[in-house]
């Protein structure tokens, strides 16, 4: 028991319950400047005043620039690696596998998500609990429920993707308090929490988004980096489209609703990715089309770059060595069967390299979509959710036309033509237009995977593309039902025996 507490300590700490909405600020007793103190009825003085909270709240947006592991990488490894769209770049043990379909509980990637998701998610409890008892009684009800909002907002954006990668999650909204000799047997559950079900899990991501939509800032077009209530709208739209909950009216209703908000698409598609001139700073920040960005400006530099390829504004800079998420023969024969010059150039780029892990070294294709240190890291697009509006509707089966229309306004900004009429009026072929559609306008930006999953296409399209795809390393296991979820990291079942392994690991 002593040995489970102490890893679980240092696992989960920050762990919370998901308190009442209702404010309970009562008079202090024990405050002082160096002890928050406690109310009368109890509770815990975590923040003294605005300023803590606003600090603190800042530290959750930093977590997004800060722990680009598993807020961008990790998901591009998993999102375009372990799909067809890239292989893994480098010949690191911890990479192979997400390309070969070789992934273990021991894997030390699915091991560093895990752990930092529920760090996430300690992070926003902590803010969610303890705002209410904030001892500066100047801090309106109002601010309350916007700083518990945005808290929800980030709790509901970490918890979307952990379930995502591994199904069967610990849905955690306490603090588990100190254990005691008396109280052990009920705190035991907090610090070694058992896995909820998929549902379970997403009915706790859409409560959060529900409430969050109703406080939240709204949306503010000067900054995307917010989780404002458009954030909210996007998040419900994509977990409807999810299977345990999915209810394609709402995905439609809150694609509409972001139409709204005033997104739309960019009218050039260059200028998501483009850098000024002189390669100092991007082109344009916060664009009609994006909806949530981490945004790094200099002092601040986005160190993701140097592991998909080149830093366009330092460009020998980390150079040296083989990068991950390298672009796969298959994606770039799709762009060409395509014709789809306009994407292609914007995806991809070719460099002259030290190494020849997957193509001659002085033709070395890489990703393309984060080009220097400055460049945004764009967690929510427009184009993503417009796209997931036209899934629904193909899928709902009433309004394909609208449907083909919506996939033509993303095929046409990129200078392609019109889907043909034989393609429009069947509902497996335009399905079929529809997910080669995403593949082509959000390669590398960890989506490939996710939609093979939603659509129950990975054993069709994956078990297929290792033969004719002669640059891939060779599959180790064939991809199954069970393949759709990653295994749960072996040492944080160690660490809890509450949880459970998924299936076929």
């Amino acid at each position: 028991m002593k040995k489970y507490i102490s890893n679980a300590l240092s696992l989960l700490t920050g762990s919370l319950f998901l308190f009442s909405c209702s404010l309970n600020r009562d008079p202090l007793s024990d405050y002082s400047d160096v002890s928050q103190g406690k109310t009368e009825t109890g509770t815990q003085i975590v923040f003294k005043n605005k300023a803590e909270v606003e600090t603190y709240l800042a530290g959750i947006y930093q977590q997004m620039k800060d722990r680009q592991e598993h807020w961008y990488l990790d998901l591009l490894l998993i999102g375009d690696s372990h799909a067809d769209n890239s292989y893994a770049g480098t010949t690191g043990a911890e990479v192979v596998p997400f390309e070969n379909n070789s992934i273990e509980g021991s894997n030390s990637v699915v091991d560093r998500d895990w752990g930092r998701y529920l760090e996430d998610v300690g992070r926003a409890n902590r803010l969610i609990i303890y705002v209410d008892s904030v001892a500066d009684k100047s801090v309106s009800d109002t601010e309350i429920r916007t700083y518990k909002a945005q808290a929800k907002l980030f709790r509901a954006l970490a918890m979307f993707d952990m379930v995502r990668i591994f199904g069967s999650i610990p849905v955690i909204t306490t603090i588990a308090p100190d254990i005691t000799g008396d109280n052990v047997n009920e705190v035991y559950p907090q610090y070694f929490p058992k896995q909820a079900t998929e549902e379970e899990a997403y009915k706790q991501i859409e409560k959060d988004l529900m409430e969050g939509l109703a406080d939240a800032p709204a949306n503010n077009n000067g900054n995307k980096t917010l989780f404002t209530k458009s954030v909210a709208r996007a998040m419900l739209a994509k977990i409807y489209a999810e299977k345990p909950i999915r209810d394609y009216a709402k995905v439609i209703q809150f694609v509409d609703a972001l139409t709204a908000d005033g997104f739309d698409l960019n009218t050039n598609y260059s200028d998501l990715y483009a850098m000024n001139a002189s390669s100092t700073d991007l082109a344009q920040r916060n664009t009609k089309e994006s909806i949530l960005e981490a945004q790094f400006t200099s002092g601040g530099g986005n160190w993701a770059t140097w592991m998909f390829g080149r830093d366009l504004s330092n460009y020998d800079n980390n150079f040296t060595w083989a990068k991950w998420i390298t672009p796969s023969r298959d994606l770039i024969q799709a762009y060409t069967n395509e014709g789809d010059q306009i994407r292609l150039g914007q995806s991809i780029v070719y460099y002259s390299t030290t190494w020849s892990n997957y193509y001659p070294s002085n033709h070395y294709p890489f990703m393309f979509k984060l080009r220097s240190a400055f460049n945004s890291i764009v967690k929510l697009r427009y184009a993503d959710l417009l796209l997931l509006k036209a899934e629904a509707l193909i899928q709902q089966g009433s309004d394909l036309s609208g449907a083909a229309d919506i996939i033509d306004k993303i095929r046409t900004r990129v200078k392609l033509p019109k889907l043909s009429a034989a393609i429009r009026s069947n509902k497996d072929a335009l399905l079929d237009a529809y997910l080669k559609e995403r593949r082509l306008e959000l390669a590398f930006e960890g989506q490939r995977w996710f939609d093979l999953v939603r659509l129950d296409k990975v054993e069709s399209v994956m078990n297929a593309v290792y033969a004719k795809d002669a640059g891939r390393k060779s599959q180790v296991y064939p991809f199954t039902k069970n393949s759709y979820r990653l295994p749960i990291p072996q040492p944080k079942i160690d660490q809890n025996p509450n949880l459970v392994q998924n299936p076929g690991y």
